[in-house]
């Protein structure tokens, strides 16, 4: 299934049914930490590449840097990986600063300090557009690559936001996948019934927190009115009194009903892994592109599944979160910018956009006959081609203001300092900041 032979949207407007990307995961940080360490790379400092990325990209980029190599023995790398939490104010302030590295962490489309739009507006970035890769996106993502007509993001493809499961723990339960918001809360409240934490929650990790919410938001907001983006742009409408409270009160009783391990916010995403993976708890809800970390915790990667998470009352009419996984970008400032842009040349070959997309269980933009999908993505493909799939909600976000506001609303919400209506209000007063 390709997600861009779906219907195509007006071209004046920025769709969210015709674009998809993941720019989840982006929070503020003060400084990357001390263990930021360049971890592969010979030879004189000067002619290195220097790459920094997201923890999430550490595999695919070590991957394909020793794939490159291989065929060009004179180009060393430095390469530094940092939580998202971690990896953005530096970064960003790098770039500024005129010591950026050559090729960086970018998140597609607008809505982050570390977007390709913002970036772009900033002239931060080097246009990829004399790339033959670029020829082959598809137009209707042009919102998250591309920024007046110019392609500055690479990216493998698409992922999804769903329920990461342990198997044993279900079938010890006796309790199958739900498939409607009723059912869900049955099999959260049988599996608290047995002693297993239903669904594990890092909300101490900021960039956990938004993920509840976006994968409720596509069935209370956008199912229902699809120019929502455009009646807030317009203002026209707010996120207080709109379908966000529906799903914003969903998040918050399912804390109401025991259903989460005990202090999520002393939770991080790294012991949110673990529960899930030792069947501690039974789910989380995350995104796709992570579960190779979930994989590697668990004593058998069979042992866990995944599945749309039900955030509707109608199975047969389930919306879901879907959208352009984390990506890289060059430094318009590069020391090096050549040999990085030759760099992001040779990842847009197609076997390494198959390589990278099978690393973090995406679904590549573009596709040929040795394109395999993972299986896990299965359930997920047939509503991504009923076109019920939407970008993650900071796609058309006016300026990098509401995440951050969204993750801090989350987690007071879950403290106990606000309640619903006072949530959405700080996302309110983001919202009308200007970029």
């Amino acid at each position: 299934m390709s997600t861009g032979s779906r219907s195509q949207p007006d071209r004046g407007t920025v769709s969210r049914r015709g674009l998809l990307r993941v720019g989840g995961g982006v929070a503020a940080a003060a400084a990357l930490p001390s263990v930021l360490t360049a971890c592969s790379g010979s030879g004189g400092s000067g002619g290195k590449i220097r790459v920094v990325g997201v923890a999430d990209e550490q595999k695919p980029i070590t991957d394909l840097i020793a794939a490159y190599r291989k065929g060009h023995t004179g180009v060393s790398f430095s390469t530094s990986f940092a939580p998202t939490d971690q990896v953005q104010t530096v970064v960003r302030t790098q770039l500024a600063g005129g010591n950026a590295p050559d090729v960086h962490v970018l998140y597609p489309g607008s809505g982050s300090a570390m977007s390709m739009v913002e970036l772009a507006k900033a002239d931060l970035l080097t246009d990829l557009d004399d790339q033959a890769w670029t020829k082959t996106i598809p137009k209707s993502f042009d919102a998250a690559y591309r920024h007046d007509g110019k392609t500055y993001l690479y990216s493998a493809g698409s992922s999804v936001i769903g329920t990461i499961y342990n198997k044993k723990v279900f079938a010890d339960a006796g309790v199958t996948p739900p498939k409607t918001w009723a059912e869900l809360l049955d099999v959260c409240g049988m599996l608290k019934s047995k002693g297993v934490v239903p669904l594990a929650l890092g909300a101490q990790t900021p960039w956990v927190t938004q993920l509840i919410t976006y994968a409720l938001v596509p069935n209370a907001v956008y199912a229902k009115d699809p120019t929502f983006d455009d009646q807030m742009a317009s203002g026209k409408a707010t996120f207080v009194g709109s379908g966000w409270a529906d799903a914003m009160g969903k998040y918050q009783d399912l804390q109401k009903r025991g259903f989460f391990n005990d202090h999520p916010d002393g939770t991080t995403f790294e012991q949110q892994t673990s529960m899930v993976a030792t069947g501690k708890a039974a789910m989380a809800v995350q995104v796709s592109s992570v579960l190779s970390n979930f994989r590697q915790a668990a004593k058998s990667p069979d042992d866990l599944g995944m599945f749309p998470f039900p955030g509707g009352d109608d199975a047969a009419n389930l919306w879901i979160p879907a959208g352009i996984v984390v990506g890289l970008g060059v430094s318009a400032r590069a020391k090096n910018a050549a040999k990085g842009k030759a760099f992001i040349e040779f990842l847009g070959k197609q076997e390494n956009i198959n390589a990278w997309a099978a690393d973090v269980s995406a679904i590549p933009f573009s596709r040929d006959s040795s394109t395999k999908i993972d299986p896990v993505l299965s359930e997920f493909l047939p509503i991504i081609d009923a076109n019920h799939a939407v970008p993650f909600m900071d796609q058309r976000w006016p300026n990098a203001e509401v995440q951050p506001a969204h993750f801090a609303a989350v987690q007071d919400l879950l403290a106990g300092k606000t309640d619903v209506k006072g949530a959405l209000a700080q996302m309110d007063k983001a919202y009308g900041k200007k970029s």
